[in-house]
């Protein structure tokens, strides 16, 4: 998959399957994700009016609160269907984050929110992330997403049928792997380690490079109470989520508990031409 298609399975999930939209808006965990990646990033960006470039940025979910906080957002995705909601928020185009349509050290921030999620070869991780220290201008920021190598564990507890002989056995593949397949339910992905997404963007050049859980250590119990009958997690719950993730921060062995990762990094600021 290094010949700059992405994988059918993948296109066909976000073109026609799933709504990343609504996901993010409703629920539970979704909204964690979203607030935390928003809280996270906020820490390092630049004052606005920075210029950003949102790779991979689906139907403008991330970009929609970056305008709102006065940033000059471009988007860029591969999926049509998202490029045509993502130019309600900001200029979009369609394109690859393995090769942006972008001249070099044009942005101050660089986010690859999805991305990674989806190149399950290393020379295409390593690409993408290239291509963002590319068009980020020396002193920018890089923002890096992955799902975390266990997150399924985690998830498939919440729909209580890990134990059930299908799902162990796709889960144990993925914990071995770090690989699905996209043969049902999601699509083609890559599930990282927090030291592995250190290292892909120490290995691209950019420094200073911190990860964060996204959502936390207790994600998981925001959306067990979600799929259980009943009213679903109180926002007692969710804030108790939200605290836990935050005060989780100092203590990488518990990065390995999170649904998602976040790394940041900076390019060098003797790296432009």
């Amino acid at each position: 998959m290094s010949n700059l298609e992405l994988a059918p399975s993948v296109m066909q999930f976000y073109g026609e399957t799933v709504n990343e939209d609504s996901r993010l808006r409703s629920s539970a965990d979704g909204r964690m994700e979203l607030a935390r990646t928003q809280e996270l990033l906020r820490r390092f960006l630049p004052p606005a009016p920075a210029r950003v470039l949102d790779v991979g940025g689906g139907t403008g979910i991330h970009a929609e609160w970056l305008v709102k906080d006065g940033y000059d957002v471009a988007l860029v995705d591969p999926v049509p269907r998202h490029v045509e909601a993502a130019t309600a928020v900001c200029p979009a185009v369609v394109g690859d984050a393995r090769d942006l349509p972008e001249p070099d050290d044009t942005f101050d921030v660089v986010q690859l929110l999805g991305p990674l999620y989806h190149l399950p070869d290393p020379a295409d991780r390593q690409r993408a992330l290239a291509e963002a220290s590319r068009v980020a201008k020396p002193g920018g920021l890089v923002a890096a997403a992955a799902i975390n190598r266990y997150a399924s564990l985690f998830e498939h507890v919440t729909y209580a049928h890990l134990h059930t002989e299908r799902i162990h056995n796709s889960v144990s593949k993925i914990l071995k792997t770090a690989v699905y397949d996209g043969s049902r339910g999601f699509t083609l992905s890559y599930f990282h380690r927090a030291e592995e997404l250190v290292a892909e963007l120490v290995a691209s050049g950019l420094v200073d490079v911190q990860v964060f859980g996204i959502e936390g250590p207790a994600w998981s119990l925001v959306k067990a109470a979600e799929q259980q009958p009943g009213e679903g997690p109180t926002d007692e719950l969710i804030a108790s989520a939200m605290d836990a993730a935050r005060m989780a921060e100092p203590y990488p062995e518990l990065l390995a508990a999170s649904s998602h990762l976040l790394a940041v990094g900076t390019v060098p600021a003797g790296s432009g031409d």
